[in-house]
């Protein structure tokens, strides 16, 4: 029997699709979640994709929090479901207080679209194990509202733990401490802002094809469980 990994879709939803295609591409199935469901099917592991969900009304990713799928998957994750979120899923996991911190408005406060160097700090996590510490990836990046902020005593938390995932190499957003993405105490929650699907396959003229180790990571970690 496969690794089951939900895709979440809630309108507005843009990259579910391609996050289904990479985690096929993985050897894992991709299972379908709609916002207004109350089962989680049963899944390994979920993957929120990014989009612009609900419009970005309010704030990017607050009202996705309220989402019927959401009073499922929190107390899940909070037990220690794998969860990785991508651009708005980062966002509605920081809403959601599954994660710390916030994403607001790029210090350009334009919007940005490009390819990314990263470099991978924590490889602790179902979604990161595939990588060595310290290695470089190149990921496509594109928002608006991608700056990482959160208050002192939660970057310095951040640090201490190594619970700092991805780094900009060259900041695009003038995200606090150059933070790409973020994981909780427990590891297995994780919120990026550049998107790993996006770079799984050459053929369709992505930058490179290190985004697939998010998804050979977390099948890797279900399979050995």
């Amino acid at each position: 029997m496969s690794a089951r990994v939900g895709v979440v879709t809630f309108p507005g939803t843009l990259d579910d699709q391609d996050a289904a295609r990479a985690i096929r591409l993985s050897g894992a199935e991709a299972v379908p979640l709609w916002h207004a469901d109350h089962d989680l099917k049963g899944v390994d592991a979920v993957f929120l994709p990014g989009g612009f969900s609900y419009g970005d009304y309010l704030r990017c990713g607050a009202i996705s929090r309220f989402a019927p799928l959401m009073r499922e998957l929190v107390p899940a994750a909070r037990e220690g479901l794998p969860v990785l979120g991508t651009c708005n899923g980062f966002q509605i996991l920081c809403e959601a207080h599954l994660l710390p911190g916030a994403l607001t408005r790029n210090a350009s406060l334009h919007y940005v679209c490009r390819d990314q160097r990263l470099r991978v700090e924590s490889t602790g996590t179902p979604w990161t194990n595939s990588f060595e510490p310290g290695q470089e990836v190149v990921l496509p990046i594109k928002h608006g509202e991608g700056r990482y902020v959160a208050d002192a005593e939660t970057l310095a938390a951040l640090e201490a733990d190594n619970r700092v995932v991805v780094r900009y190499l060259g900041n695009p957003n003038g995200s606090l401490n150059d933070i790409a993405g973020i994981r909780n105490e427990a590891g297995n929650v994780v919120g990026l802002m550049p998107h790993p699907e996006h770079a799984v396959e050459n053929l369709v003229g992505a930058p490179s094809t290190d985004g697939l180790g998010f998804f050979t990571s977390i099948l890797k970690k279900l399979v050995n469980a």
